[in-house]
């Protein structure tokens, strides 16, 4: 077997790991906060803990597997995820569980920061698209299996299975790892880890993202919030000065932004991320409490999304590494934009059918805009630094899911109640609403929806704007001294 076949195999079961867990974790915080007996509050840390630390850990990482070899790296994040799995399976309080999720976001910040690097360093330079494409079918169907295994866990077993079912997973991917990666080939100097930029990154955007989530849940005008986020640009000042100014070996060279196909196809993927992470938070909300469904039965309607998204995704691969990236990365946020004009625009009424089509339609747009928009950034990303590329796409995007998250409830709140939404979040406003609150629930909804749309047409302009990527030349992979098995 072709040694890119090995890498896709390995980096796809990560992919479906992360996917699987993702999906089932959100449909399992009912039954955790009522085993656990634990409030709202800290169950929504559940979600937000493990996205942060992802989301703040990613770049030094990246960093760190260009210089101490991604293969290493990638089967320490599956080592690492596996633990925290475990010991979330065994978490005893709320508050261990936070604990522990954090345990398994460092792990995925790990895994999230080698695998675009992996896979690009294994392909050649005309099949990135194809193999991006490729990846995201396994992420598609991770997320269908994590709705029908979580609701068959949830509902004959214990949710701590779905914590548990990633252990003999991870076990696997960590030895499959071991075995089958290379490592690029070495660029004849290590260089050095530049602790003091990597706290001051880490902490920045730490603080941002906290004080932002703790604004959402608690209050905007509260001394947490305002100091967390006003220490923020402070952090981030300090992190461009020092590595502007004083490393010796920068963690970001920021040659990688004077590269405008890199810089414009980065900002397009954490606008798109910013507008899209959240819709299907909100639809659930809307099947729930307009319509009436249980949550299993609402997320059911999730899956012609990644259904649809399996289908296109290699094909929207493929026609990039083709026809280059611009344009089916414009087609596949075009699609999208139409998605949310239909979904601000839903009634009462609405019929499930209705609903599933305009899923599939969103799962088109996004088989076409992930591989190519990905491909796009990795083949801009500087030679031999292909992790800390990957790590810079993969901290926009992240930052972009979790400001989606509070700017969706933000929109809502301004036309609806915050009672009224808070209650249904979650989930004592159980059952269909009354016409009244139902009505009053819908326009916010519609208002979110509308501001994503336009969050949407940046990141389109921003595709446009952009050149083809430039020619570099990935790092060769080579065999380590051991050989890794047959081809």
């Amino acid at each position: 077997m072709e040694y890119k076949w090995k890498a896709l195999s390995v980096t796809s079961v990560g992919a479906m790991m992360a996917a699987v867990d993702g999906t089932v974790v959100l449909l399992a915080l009912f039954p955790i906060a009522t085993d656990l007996k634990s409030d709202f509050v800290t169950m929504i840390w559940v979600v937000i803990a493990y996205l942060l630390v992802n989301t703040a850990l990613v770049l030094s990482f990246g960093r760190l597997a260009d210089m101490y070899g991604r293969k290493r790296m990638y089967c320490l994040g599956f080592a690492v995820f596996t633990a925290g799995s475990a010991l979330s399976g065994l978490a005893f309080s709320g508050l261990s569980l936070v604990a522990f999720r954090v345990v398994q976001g460092a792990g995925a910040a790990l895994l999230t920061a080698n695998s675009f690097a992996i896979l690009t360093d294994a392909f050649p330079r005309n099949e990135t698209g194809k193999a991006f494409g490729l990846n995201a079918i396994v992420w598609a169907v991770g997320s269908i299996l994590g709705i029908i295994l979580g609701g068959v866990i949830i509902t004959y077993t214990s949710w701590r299975l779905i914590f548990l079912i990633n252990v003999p997973i991870g076990t696997f991917g960590t030895l499959w790892g071991m075995r089958t990666l290379r490592d690029a080939a070495a660029s004849g100097r290590r260089g050095s880890f530049d602790l003091p930029a990597a706290v001051a990154f880490t902490a920045g955007l730490f603080a941002l993202l906290f004080g932002i989530t703790w604004g959402l849940i608690y209050s905007w005008g509260d001394a947490v919030t305002l100091a967390s986020i006003a220490l923020s640009p402070i952090l981030f000042l300090l992190f461009v000065l020092w590595e502007t100014r004083r490393s010796k070996d920068p963690i970001v060279d920021f040659a990688f932004f004077r590269n405008g196909t890199f810089s414009l196809s980065i900002l397009a993927a954490m606008f798109q991320s910013l507008a899209v992470f959240s819709v299907n938070f909100l639809l659930i909300f809307y099947l729930e409490g307009i319509s009436g469904l249980s949550v299993l039965h609402a997320s059911y309607l999730i899956i012609p999304l990644a259904v649809a998204t399996a289908v296109t995704a290699p094909v929207g691969g493929v026609l990039a590494d083709r026809f280059g990236g611009k344009s089916i990365t414009a087609a596949g946020l075009l699609i999208q934009f139409v998605v949310l004009v239909l979904l601000s625009q839903l009634q009462i009424g609405t019929s499930q059918l209705e609903i599933a089509a305009i899923e599939t339609l969103y799962g088109f747009g996004a088989g076409l805009f992930w591989p190519s928009n990905t491909s796009t950034i990795m083949r801009s990303s500087l030679p031999g630094r292909l992790g800390v590329g990957s790590g810079i796409m993969n901290t926009f995007r992240n930052t972009g899911m979790i400001l989606s998250f509070a700017l969706t409830l933000t929109a809502v709140t301004l036309v609806t109640p915050a009672s009224i939404v808070y209650q249904l979040f979650i989930g004592t406003l159980s059952g269909k609403l009354p016409s009244s609150t139902a009505t009053s629930y819908l326009s916010g909804e519609s208002f979110a929806f509308e501001i994503s749309a336009a969050l949407l047409l940046v990141a389109l302009a921003l595709s446009l704007v952009r050149t083809r990527a430039p020619t570099y030349q990935s790092a060769p992979v080579v065999a380590p001294p051991a050989a890794v098995g047959p081809s």
